[in-house]
C-alpha cells in the first residue's frame, strides 16, 4: 500500500496558512453500519472549501481502496461522475460483507492552484464501522502521510474530544500544523468571523494534535507538508502541497 503513495518522495513538514483551506473529502452515507439489511453504503469523494461550501473540480483519482484487517480492496472502477458544490466529484457504492473496521482511502491526481502557484494533493481518508466491529482503527494505512487516530473515529458524540497523530514517512511529524474544517453541508452554521472558517491546532513534539467538536456533522482534519520534489506546470516546475486528511462524524443524542 506504500508503494501507492510513494510517488513524490520524501517530505518536509511546512507551515499552513488560511489560503491553504482545502480539503480533498471522502464522505460515506454513515460511519457506522450495525444492519446487515443496510450493508451497501455510498461514497462521495470531491474537493473543496467545506465550511464555505465552495467546490472545486475533481479529476478522475489515481487511486481509492479500501483497507480492511490488513487487506487492501482496489475501488477505482467503481467511481461514476456526479456533482458536490456544483463541480465535478464522484461516487462510489460499497456493499459491506463481513464485520470490521473499514478504511477508505482516496489519492487523487494533483491539483494545480493558480492562487498559490502550487499543485495540491490530498491523501484522504475515513472509516466505517461494520457489525459492531471495532478493532483496527487505529492502524496506520501506510501513506506517505497521513493522521492516524487517537480517538475512535467513529461512534463519537459532538463535543468529544479528537485526537490523531500526523505521520511523515511513518514517522511522526513534530510541531505539525492541522487546520479544521466542518462539513457545512446543510449551510445550518456561519463564521462569526473569517478567520473562524478554518480552525487551527499544532502538533505536539509526537506529532499527536488535539481538537474539541463543537457541533455534529463530518469534520475534516489536514495535515499539511510540502513535497521534496516539485511537478511541472505549464513546463515550470511547481511546489506540491501535500495533505494527511482524515473525515470523522460526529453526532448529536437521540432526546426521548
Amino acid at each position: 500500500m506504500r508503494s501507492v503513495f510513494f510517488l513524490l518522495g520524501l517530505v518536509l513538514l511546512a507551515p499552513a496558512t488560511e489560503a491553504l483551506a482545502h480539503f480533498g473529502m471522502v464522505i460515506p452515507s454513515t460511519s457506522v453500519v450495525e444492519d446487515k439489511n443496510q450493508a451497501t453504503v455510498e461514497l462521495t469523494l470531491s474537493f473543496s472549501h467545506p465550511m464555505d461550501m465552495v467546490g472545486m473540480a475533481m479529476d478522475k483519482p489515481k487511486a481509492f481502496k479500501a483497507v480492511v484487517h490488513g487487506k487492501t480492496e482496489e475501488l477505482l472502477g467503481s467511481l461514476v461522475p456526479a456533482t458536490v458544490m456544483g463541480k465535478e466529484a464522484w461516487k462510489a457504492q460499497y456493499t459491506l460483507k463481513k464485520p470490521g473496521v473499514y478504511q477508505f482511502v482516496l489519492e487523487p491526481t494533483p491539483y494545480f492552484e493558480p492562487a498559490e502557484d502550487s499543485f495540491i494533493l490530498h491523501l484522504s481518508k475515513t472509516y466505517i464501522s461494520a457489525f459492531g466491529e471495532e478493532e483496527g482503527w487505529d492502524t496506520p494505512v501506510g501513506l506517505t502521510t497521513e493522521i492516524v487516530p487517537l480517538t475512535r473515529p467513529f461512534g463519537n458524540y459532538a463535543g468529544n474530544v479528537f485526537q490523531g497523530q500526523v505521520l511523515v514517512e511513518g514517522k511522526p511529524a513534530p510541531g505539525a500544523t492541522v487546520e479544521i474544517e466542518y462539513y457545512n453541508q446543510e449551510k445550518a452554521y456561519a463564521a462569526p468571523k473569517e478567520i473562524m472558517v478554518t480552525q487551527v491546532v499544532k502538533a505536539d513534539k509526537n506529532g499527536v494534535f488535539t481538537y474539541a467538536v463543537p457541533f455534529p456533522g463530518w469534520w475534516g482534519f489536514a495535515a499539511l507538508t510540502t513535497a521534496k520534489e516539485k511537478l511541472k506546470h505549464n513546463g515550470q516546475p511547481k511546489p506540491v502541497e501535500l495533505g494527511a486528511v482524515l473525515w470523522a462524524e460526529f453526532v448529536a443524542p437521540q432526546k426521548k
